[in-house]
């Protein structure tokens, strides 16, 4: 299965077409059923779809909508995997008895977990103020799910004893000793001991909510600290594991398990929560000085010509096999030609060029037939195709070729073009203007920049580099900027400047901008 993916779409449909018992850890938080309109946060025409199926009829409408999801994610799970479930008062019972004891059994239930969290204070009127989440932990067989258990390190001697309310003293061999009573008798405990165990975790989580201040924060209303899915990533997953999340928000999951040296899955239905997950993580990559062989795909509705085109070649012919359904032999070199194949072992070539001609047909027949002959012989004879050659389009040449080997030969060949296997459309563009507010005695100027993007399908947001480095690539310093104004100081100097537009499809564009400060102040 394909990982660190950032999908596009449905999760229903999505998550079908995984493969059974294929990830270790799930980690979903559902859209709530509080019946708001904040409910709706990044505003695009998929959340909106989104929000409108689950409320097209009441709490039994929301459960059923939920638990088929669920369902599917039992299905995902692997024997030794659990499932973490974020839900709040609104429904948090009907889940857990109605979705996940009738799926997962009660027997697999593992805690209930209060997820406490300070605010602000209010007057109360006729109860309580609501200050926690409910996160539901389950194991998909429950003597067989990973638990790696989970101790907090005491911070210092003063603070255990504080808190443990203990008395400590030394015996004769001058170590530090706890006294405690156990079994109607007086027991010996070292205290190095105790420190070095630490103090085990229970079901309340003290962690604050994201607020204005944070350093994490990215803008997304509901966004989860960074602290708290570390705790579950680490409590019940390994370095290497599949972590999925399939409600991926503003993708802290993703970044979290990304951190971890665990493997990851995110899906959305809103393009922005990709896209700004995508930022984040190129983001995040930058700053952890991640190699290439980290890399991860973004899956959408429809992609642009010119960035499938003129990509990484190796990186595209991989991609492009895994969106074709096949599997991508991911070595250079010493492939026969053979880029990779389909589920039932048949062969796939990918040519990133337009016009492929006659001898890459050529060429691949004489290759499939050395590759594997028995499977080509078996392929012949049912009339199947011996292989696939998947590129932008074809000469006239190859297409004659293939109607001959077929007609006379009785050899099935596929030409696949990209616009076959994926949509391909025009990605949006964008101008950038820029204008002077101040400047200080010492040559610091303040310039505000202002960004418009044009696209059929629309504008989604801006994201900002403003000390872009074209070999290092883009990296957000303002991911969500939903007008296209943003205003900077600049120190004496020459600077460059950079501003991605990204549309309603997630297809995207970058205009750089040159500044010289105290001197000439041009675009390009």
């Amino acid at each position: 299965m394909s990982v660190n993916r950032l999908i596009l779409g449905d999760n229903l449909e999505i998550l079908k077409s995984m493969e059974c018992d294929s990830v270790d850890l799930i980690y979903l938080d559902p859209p709530f059923f509080s019946n708001r309109n904040y409910e709706v946060i990044w505003g695009d025409a998929g959340e909106i779809r989104s929000f409108k199926d689950r409320w097209s009829g009441g709490i039994d409408h929301y459960i059923a909508w939920l638990k088929e999801r669920v369902e599917q994610m039992h299905r995902l799970l692997k024997k030794t995997g659990s499932i973490f479930l974020h839900c709040d008062w609104h429904a948090n019972a009907y889940i857990r008895v109605e979705i996940l004891d009738r799926i997962f059994g009660k027997k697999s239930f593992r805690n209930e977990i209060v997820w406490h969290y300070t605010g602000w204070n209010k007057k109360l009127s006729d109860s309580f103020e609501k200050r926690y989440d409910v996160i539901f932990y389950y194991a998909k067989k429950n003597n067989a799910a990973k638990f790696n258990g989970y101790s907090k390190p005491w911070e210092s001697v003063e603070e255990y004893v504080k808190k443990r309310k203990q008395k400590v003293h030394k015996d004769k061999h001058g170590e530090y000793v706890l006294s405690d009573a156990g079994n109607g008798q007086r027991i010996k405990r070292y205290l190095k001991d105790a420190m070095e165990y630490g103090s085990p975790v229970d079901d309340v989580w003290e962690f604050d909510k994201i607020n204005n201040s944070s350093k994490e924060r990215i803008g997304y209303p509901t966004q989860k600290p960074e602290a708290l899915l570390e705790r579950i990533i680490l409590c019940a997953s390994n370095e290497g594991d599949v972590i999925l999340d399939p409600f991926m928000g503003g993708g802290t999951t993703i970044a979290v398990a990304e951190k971890l040296n665990r493997k990851w899955i995110g899906i959305d239905q809103s393009v922005m929560a990709v896209k700004v997950s995508e930022l984040r993580i190129g983001k995040q990559r930058n700053l952890l000085k991640k190699d290439l062989l980290s890399t991860f795909s973004v899956q959408l509705h429809k992609y642009d010509y010119d960035t499938l085109r003129y990509k990484d070649a190796f990186e595209f012919e991989s991609w492009i096999i895994q969106q074709f359904g096949g599997t991508p032999q991911n070595k250079k070199g010493g492939d026969l030609g053979l880029d990779g194949k389909m589920p039932d072992g048949t062969p796939v070539q990918v040519k990133r060029s337009d016009q492929v001609g006659r001898s890459v047909v050529d060429n691949f027949f004489a290759a499939v037939r050395r590759n594997d002959k028995k499977l080509y012989e078996k392929n012949r004879k049912e009339k199947k195709p011996i292989g696939y050659i998947i590129a932008f389009s074809f000469a006239k040449g190859a297409i004659a070729e293939v109607a001959r080997l077929k007609l006379k030969e009785g050899v099935v060949i596929e030409l696949i073009t990209v616009d076959k296997i994926v949509p391909i459309a025009t990605k949006p563009t964008v101008t950038v203007t820029m204008r002077e507010l101040s400047r200080d005695a010492k040559g610091n100027c303040e310039i505000e920049f202002s960004a418009e993007g044009h696209s059929e399908a629309g504008i989604e947001f801006y994201a900002w580099d403003f000390d872009y480095d074209e070999e290092k690539g883009f990296k957000s310093m303002e991911i969500l900027d939903k007008v296209g104004k943003q205003t900077r100081t600049f120190k004496a100097g020459a600077h460059t400047i950079a501003v991605k537009v990204v549309d309603n499809e997630g297809l995207e564009s970058i205009e750089m901008i040159k500044l010289k400060v105290n001197g000439v102040v041009r675009a390009g």
